[in-house]
């Protein structure tokens, strides 16, 4: 398995400045994971070990989709070359 991996994410319906409670609760799941999540014009991002983000990319999948997510977009990129 890759070293490391960055996920970027975007929870939709998305109003900038205004994340709904679905958003929050997707960014709080990879939070309590222990990741810093950055919150950028187009998504979400968190980096870390490959197992650790696939770990959190369930996590905030399953917080958002709970809390009333419409959809979720996910890109995981390795950073292994």
């Amino acid at each position: 398995m890759p070293q490391g991996c960055i996920a970027e994410f975007l929870v939709e319906p998305f109003e900038e400045g205004h994340p709904g409670p679905h958003v929050i609760a997707a960014i709080e799941a990879v939070s309590a994971l222990g990741f810093e999540p950055v919150m950028g014009p187009f998504g979400t991002t968190i980096s870390g070990s490959a197992e650790d983000v696939m770990v959190a990319v369930k996590s905030l999948l399953d917080a958002a989709v709970t809390a009333g997510a419409s959809r979720v977009s996910v890109q995981v990129s390795t950073n292994d070359g």
